[in-house]
């Protein structure tokens, strides 16, 4: 059986309340005593116990953090700028994913509640009204790319429309006046501003949308592969692709090679998100930056502020800025460009 806080207390002689201000590093004990605790905790091999040690202090040292899924380097990137950001600030992380799933969310939420100081959240399906019925007031929200129509959080959202038009501008500058497009999935608020960015940027240049050019996908590889096969299929190819993610580039990527089709000689590419393989692919993939790592540390620093200031300090809600990483694949050849 494991040793309890009462064995502690009785082999260094003091009371309880002393043990556990040792412990928990709280309150005044001189440093003999402090000393003496803390050696006969390590010599009984005494762990305090999480749930009650949350409830003394009322703080678990968690952050929550929700993501629609854990797949892909997209999300590993968020992940890993997260959790090295907690871990400096001697914080755990806990993580759940939802799938993009009303129920899940509810679920991972309820998990949540009680276990973490703060939570960060990158769902496009949630809202305003399932977070006040699923948590208390008092718990720090920072929302990453949710679009939430609400005051009540911090939130950081990366300017998807001008990332989109700007890539897509940079395209028509190449030349290239007939630009596909691979759309995300339609209920994706990401997506959507992406493919609207997309559309504004032909309708600035007074260029015709043509639906033909506008292909679904769901920002899986697979998606992009079947989707760069239709475009390839019309009678008239486009003269570039514009994908909403850099996973349906890669697929896309593969799906041209597979035919033959020379990019950017024959069909000119480009991508979203700018994930850390994209330098790397043959050719090297342009890309719109937005700093996957960074969103990761941003979202923890700004929940951490949060809990610093116990929810009470005025929300803010931040647009991130994007870049265009143009390489290879858009016929940008030599020397890297990077546009802010």
């Amino acid at each position: 059986m494991p040793a309890t806080i009462k064995e502690v207390a009785r082999q260094a002689g003091v009371s309880i309340a002393t043990v556990s201000r040792v412990l928990n590093n709280v309150g005044p004990v001189d440093a003999k005593t402090r000393d003496r605790v803390r050696e006969c905790a390590r010599q009984l091999k005494y762990v305090p116990n999480a749930a009650g040690r949350s409830l003394s202090r009322q703080k678990s040292d968690g952050i929550g953090l929700l993501l629609p899924d854990l797949f892909g380097e997209f999300f590993s990137e968020v992940l890993r700028g997260s959790d090295q950001t907690a871990q400096s600030s001697n914080y755990h992380l806990v993580v759940s994913s939802s799938h993009n799933d009303k129920k899940k969310i509810r679920a991972s939420l309820a998990m949540m509640r009680g276990r973490v100081d703060g939570l960060v959240i990158m769902s496009p399906d949630i809202d305003a009204e399932i977070l006040k019925e699923n948590l208390p007031q008092s718990l720090p929200v920072v929302l990453l790319n949710c679009h939430v129509e609400s005051n009540e959080f911090d939130s950081l959202n990366v300017d998807n429309l001008n990332g989109a038009r700007r890539m897509t501008e940079h395209l028509f500058n190449h030349g290239h006046s007939r630009v596909a497009i691979i759309k995300g999935n339609d209920k994706n608020s990401d997506a959507a501003e992406r493919f609207r960015g997309y559309c504004i940027a032909h309708q600035e240049r007074n260029i015709p949308l043509e639906e033909g050019l506008q292909v679904q996908g769901d920002f899986s590889e697979s998606t992009g592969y079947q989707a760069a096969r239709s475009l390839l299929a019309l009678p008239q190819r486009p003269a570039a692709i514009f994908a909403c993610n850099d996973a349906m580039a890669i697929g896309a990527l593969s799906a041209l090679r597979d035919e033959g089709i020379k990019v950017p000689g024959d069909i000119a590419l480009a991508g979203f998100d700018d994930v850390p393989i994209a330098p790397y692919l043959t050719p090297s993939l342009t890309s719109v930056r937005v700093g996957i790592h960074d969103l990761g540390v941003r979202a923890i620093d700004t929940v951490l502020h949060a809990v610093k200031h116990h929810n009470k300090h005025h929300k803010q809600q931040i647009l991130l800025p994007i870049e265009l990483n143009l390489r290879e694949s858009c016929g940008c050849t030599g020397s890297f460009h990077n546009i802010q």
